[in-house]
């Protein structure tokens, strides 16, 4: 494998490391919102909010970007494919961001609320100064790990054509007929991204454990 291909490599890699991004930030905003109105204890906003989560945790997330890109097409609303691809994994970051940080919500202790309430604070000063810290510390373990996670699903974004690391592999490995070495690089370039953030996550599992102790 030449210069050429290894530099195609790395743009796939660069367009990879700017999917997982903006899913990760797009869908940390909007999973705060599903957090907070899944622990808002408002029955119609829990009900809304835990089947919005059923249907992203039940459903591959493949289909996912297939029905965002298909789907909207055929509604008349054409996106291009790196859009739908943002969106889709904005929509799926979303989802399970807001079920890992509701569990963290309710994994605070309840005396911090009701000290807070004694304190006649407010709900948003409530939960911005008291409840989100502490539950923003419980769920980084996991948080981490999701990363990793959509890192890794970035890959499914060929299924609109869109050109990120994997695609790129499989483009250059037709050119060239080298699929081992081709997808070897491949494989040790996605190793270079999440495996500091596993270790990373693990860390930060061993730590918090040990302080609950």
């Amino acid at each position: 494998m030449g210069h050429d291909e290894f530099v195609f490599l790395l743009i796939g890699l660069k367009w990879t490391v700017v999917l997982s991004a903006v899913g990760f930030v797009c869908g940390g905003i909007a999973g705060l919102g599903v957090a907070l109105a899944r622990a808002s204890g408002i029955p119609l906003l829990e009900r809304v909010t835990a089947a919005y989560i059923a249907v992203f945790q039940g459903t591959p997330l493949l289909m996912q970007l297939f029905v965002v890109y298909y789907g909207l097409a055929l509604l008349g609303l054409m996106l291009d494919a790196w859009v739908a691809v943002a969106i889709g994994l904005t929509l799926h970051a979303s989802a399970y961001l807001g079920e890992i940080w509701r569990g963290s919500i309710e994994a605070v202790p309840r005396g911090q609320t009701e000290a807070a309430n004694a304190l006649s604070l407010r709900y948003v000063s409530r939960m911005r100064d008291v409840i989100l810290p502490q539950a923003l510390r419980i769920s980084l373990p996991a948080t981490v790990g999701f990363l990793v996670q959509l890192i890794k699903g970035t890959s499914l974004a060929s299924i609109v054509g869109f050109t990120e690391l994997t695609r790129a592999g499989n483009i250059i490995s037709n050119q060239i007929f080298q699929p081992l070495t081709v997808f070897g690089i491949v494989g040790a370039l996605y190793f270079l991204m999440c495996c500091p953030l596993t270790i990373l996550g693990a860390r930060l599992e061993r730590k918090f454990a040990a302080s609950a102790r």
